[in-house]
């Protein structure tokens, strides 16, 4: 077995991370919700696609309002998802098959069920359980303290028993964290360490753009709701207060062995402004939402977020990261319109220079799932938008592992917390040709090294070079000529081609060393 403390580099750089969203990878007890017991037992598939890293949504203890991010208690396991024992296994496994492991760290908010949060509902105004939160005074009128919104849609204040509001960009079951208390830091400081010393290599930081709020809790001048994509500049999110917390988080992150590393989720106005959580004595890397909300219909634009991406990157010595779905967007495969276009969009991806993140399920071409009826639906953002937006189940569907086996292999008992779709039976038995691409970009792109250098290219066409791999991608809605030169040759193709004609939605690789860079 590969030892991975005698990798050598700083592996985060240039890795593949593959997210698992654990109630929906793989169930090991048959009771229908995806846990840690049946993470570890598949653990080779991700072996074998050429992954490096898998990070784990929150498996924390939690009353599961919303999947998980309502943590009721950071340093203990929900029994939905196993033990600390099974943690432990499942990190040994993994480690054992040369896979690091990152988990979540939610540290906006906790749930409500959070025994701070119960104390603080206990205490009177002003004490100082309270102020581990964001409590204001009732007002005259009984409307909130500000026009806030939460993100999941509404007011992001509710009012307690005794008249005062408190503070939620989320559900009114995830309270947000007042990181002006000292007790919140070192809690904080705390939980970090102790799954550092479990063994963990990293965390993704969530919602680590909105930790600290503006002074006075100005108004914010909303007149709807700003969505999970929002990117006005808030009163709440991506202020600069911000970076004093991740400055102390690196500091600790630093202090073990091992290379560990922390990601941020953060959301910004600007590709420098997000540059800004990745400078040398903060995060490791910030994920780079660009290129996933880039128009696929307007090449220029796909290449203007590559471009600033890259660039914005460059001053703070960070590594861009790339990603095309998670578990809060649509996947791509239905958002871009078709497979071939995910597959395409995949092996762009896959050639760029930094580190990339897998959503589960991709390398099967999992589209997202648009008709769930309303009563197995269980996202917060459907229930708090009244049916009107249908929130992010659909791309948290559990996964098909096997055609004609119960649940399609996700469970042995048949159960499954989300129903599948019956057409995924043949997205279950023609498995092979998604997940082969994949494993070959990923083989192949370990041995990319170097910047990116763009050639001069028909309109709708991007062509670029990296260390003599060259990637073609044909955006241009028709076929075209494929470039020529002497000693090259296609290494792999998103679809088949034929001859020297790119046909429209592909991506190919060339080996082509000897190809001008001009």
């Amino acid at each position: 077995m590969p030892d991975i403390s005698d990798l050598s580099g700083p592996w985060w750089r240039t890795a593949a991370i593959y997210e698992v969203y654990v109630r929906s990878f793989a169930d090991g007890n048959g009771d229908g919700v995806g846990d840690l017991i049946g993470l570890r037992e598949r653990l080779p598939h991700l072996r074998d696609l050429g992954v490096d890293a898998v990070w784990l949504t929150p498996f924390f203890r939690s009353p599961m309002v919303d999947g998980g991010y309502d943590v009721s208690d950071y340093r203990d396991v929900d029994p939905s998802f196993g033990t600390l024992a099974d943690f432990d296994a499942m990190l040994a496994a993994a480690h054992d098959l040369g896979l690091r492991v990152i988990i979540d760290v939610v540290p906006n908010h906790t749930s409500s069920a959070h025994a701070w949060f119960t104390q603080a509902l206990q205490d009177l105004p002003g004490g100082p359980a309270r102020a581990r939160y964001h409590f204001r005074p009732a007002t005259a009128d009984g409307t909130p303290p500000n026009d806030w919104e939460s993100v999941f849609g509404g007011p992001a204040w509710t009012q307690a028993p005794d008249g005062e509001w408190y503070l939620h960009l989320f559900d009114p079951a995830q309270p947000d964290l007042n990181w002006d208390s000292a007790d919140v830091r070192v809690e904080f400081e705390g939980v970090l360490r102790f799954w550092l010393d479990r063994g963990v290599d990293g965390f993704r930081i969530d919602v680590a753009h909105g930790m600290v709020k503006a002074a006075g809790y100005p108004a914010a001048g909303l007149t709807g709701q700003i969505g999970l994509l929002g990117r006005r500049v808030l009163p709440y999110f991506d202020q600069d207060g911000v970076h004093e917390i991740h400055k102390a988080w690196r500091k600790i992150l630093d202090s073990y062995p091992g290379q560990r590393m922390a990601v941020a989720e953060a959301w910004a106005s600007t590709p420098q402004r997000l540059a800004q959580y990745t400078a040398p004595d903060e995060l490791h890397q910030a994920f780079n939402f660009e290129f996933l909300q880039a128009d696929w219909d307007d090449p220029a634009a796909v290449r203007a977020s590559i471009d600033s991406c890259i660039h914005a990157a460059e001053p703070v010595g960070a590594p861009t990261t790339w990603v095309l779905s998670n578990h809060d967007v649509r996947r791509h495969a239905t958002r871009l319109g078709s497979l071939e276009r995910a597959n395409a969009a995949a092996l762009l991806m896959l050639a760029l220079p930094g580190s990339v993140y897998l959503y589960q399920g991709e390398e099967l071409g999992l589209p997202e799932v648009l008709d769930l009826p309303a009563q197995a639906r269980q996202d917060p953002v459907w229930f708090r938008s009244g049916g009107s937006d249908p929130g992010r189940d659909g791309c948290r569907v559990p996964l098909p592992w096997q055609a004609g086996a119960p649940a399609f292999g996700f469970s042995a008992t048949g159960e499954s917390w989300l129903p599948q779709p019956p057409e995924w039976a043949a997205l279950a038995a023609d498995r092979s040709s998604t997940v082969e691409l994949y494993r070959a970009a990923l083989s192949l792109r370990r041995s990319l090294t170097g910047a990116l250098r763009w050639h001069e290219s028909a309109p709708g066409v991007l062509d670029f070079t990296r260390d003599g791999l060259r990637c073609v991608v044909n955006l241009s809605g028709g076929p075209v000529a494929l470039p020529e030169g002497p000693g090259s040759e296609v290494v792999l193709a998103s679809r088949p081609i034929d001859g020297g004609t790119l046909p429209a939605d592909t991506t190919v690789w060339i080996f082509a060393r000897t190809v001008s860079t001009s």
